[in-house]
């Protein structure tokens, strides 16, 4: 039996918005879709058309219940904001499915939802110990560079004027695999263990460059290899986003162990520079930049909104057309912007929630962040701290980036919203790290 007092009661409860957001959120959809027909209380949707949804919430509580049994003192909020996430891409990807001709969109992101969610669960259990993630840090960079280096050999584009994305094929029966959602976590798990391993070495300026102090240039060499990674992937996969994401959370884990601004800055320094170079070199780049920055000097503005700022113009059309509280759920204009399930996500959803559900979207981000942050701050052990602030991380920067792409703050990037954006790979990556600071939350040393 249960302990009653070590149950996870408030994760009980909070299962229950994501829950209710499911049932009302499909309901609404087959309503939508049976608009030619008059709704009375004779043809409302059978029972049985809810049967994937309710797979989906027992899933959720499933999961609860293992957690239960082998992490009972874990964070219980963590579980309930991935849930809501989740549960608002599989609404989007049911409701989107049939617009871009690809009607079984919805089902597919559910069964990637069940499957991220028992993934979740069995990374909690595998991680009971986590030395031997910290004792093979070099072990887990090797395997992220390995994947991506396979995806690059594989890559039908090497063109400078396209971005060739790290999709991964799987025998012949149409499965892809990112090897980037693993590289993110791979290399949070080395400089989370580099780093703790030389934290006061880090803390030693025994080594100036210019108005900079670093530390000494042994301990350095890493820190510069994982900077020349990040342009280097940016370099190969042609993404952005990929690149920033990388660079992003090695910054923010190294201030974490460092304490020392001048790290960041000049780190920052060569970043912008590597990437002014890069720039330079890729046409394709220039013309994204050129169309966040309406830099087109003698190119008529209609003739843009139809050709390279096509998608982008069509995003913000979406977000304009949504106004304050949206168009409603099924009642958008989704096919009019390019990839709505994946990059356009964002735009999707404000078109149907307003703006009022695009910020209480944001509002799970932020404490979906603020959990894991909070996390950070409990833990002894560096390692563990630092893992956790990198893990988090993740989540803040994709975020952040993907958002401002679809706003036309920054140049549209390949790194999808997490749990809202349509695809397994990153949806399961995410699940891992839920597991991961589900664990972490746990420690007590």
């Amino acid at each position: 039996m249960f302990n009653r007092q070590r149950y996870r009661w408030t994760e009980l409860w909070l299962l229950l918005l994501p829950s209710v957001f499911l049932l009302v959120g499909y309901f609404e959809l087959l309503i939508v879709h049976n608009l030619s027909v008059p709704v009375t209380s004779h043809n409302l949707p059978p029972l049985d058309a809810f049967t994937p949804i309710f797979g989906l919430i027992a899933a959720l509580f499933g999961a609860h219940l293992l957690l239960v049994i082998i992490a009972p003192d874990a964070d219980q909020t963590l579980l309930p904001i991935a849930g809501m996430l989740t549960s608002i891409g599989v609404l989007m990807s049911l409701r989107l499915g049939p617009d871009i001709g690809v009607p079984t969109l919805g089902l597919k992101q559910l069964a990637f939802a069940i499957a991220g969610l028992a993934v979740c669960v069995l990374t909690v259990w595998a991680t009971r110990d986590l030395r031997w993630l910290r004792n093979y840090k070099y072990t887990w960079a090797a395997v992220g560079i390995v994947l991506v280096g396979i995806t690059l050999l594989h890559s039908h584009s090497l063109s400078t004027n396209a971005p060739s994305r790290d999709v991964l094929n799987i025998g012949s029966g149409g499965l892809s695999f990112q090897p980037s959602e693993i590289l993110k976590i791979c290399l949070v798990i080395f400089f989370a263990g580099y780093l703790s391993e030389n934290r006061e070495m880090l803390a030693i300026s025994n080594l100036r460059v210019g108005p900079l102090k670093l530390p000494p240039l042994k301990h350095l060499g890493p820190l510069i290899a994982m900077l020349g990674l990040a342009l280097l992937i940016f370099l190969g996969v042609k993404e952005l986003g990929l690149a920033i994401l990388v660079f992003g959370l090695f910054l923010s884990m190294l201030y974490v162990a460092s304490n020392r601004p001048s790290y960041i800055i000049g780190s920052v320094v060569a970043f912008a520079l590597g990437a002014l170079v890069i720039y330079r070199i890729f046409p394709y780049a220039q013309q994204r930049i050129a169309i966040v920055g309406n830099a087109f000097d003698t190119t008529p503005p209609a003739r843009i909104a139809y050709n390279a700022g096509f998608q982008i113009v069509q995003g913000l059309i979406a977000f304009g057309n949504g106004g304050v509280f949206g168009a409603g759920l099924g009642l958008g204009k989704s096919w009019i912007v390019p990839f709505s399930h994946t990059d356009y996500i964002a735009a999707s959803f404000g078109e149907e929630f307003g703006f009022a559900g695009v910020l209480a979207l944001i509002g799970l981000f932020m404490l979906l962040v603020y959990r894991g942050m909070h996390i950070a701050t409990r833990p002894r052990a560096s390692f563990n701290q630092l893992m956790a602030v990198g893990l988090t991380a993740v989540f803040a920067i994709q975020t952040i980036v993907i958002l401002a792409g679809n706003l036309k703050i920054m140049p549209l990037t390949g790194i999808p919203l997490p749990f809202v954006a349509y695809g397994g790979s990153s949806l399961i990556a995410n699940y891992i790290i839920i597991g991961l600071l589900l664990r972490l939350s746990q420690d007590k040393s």
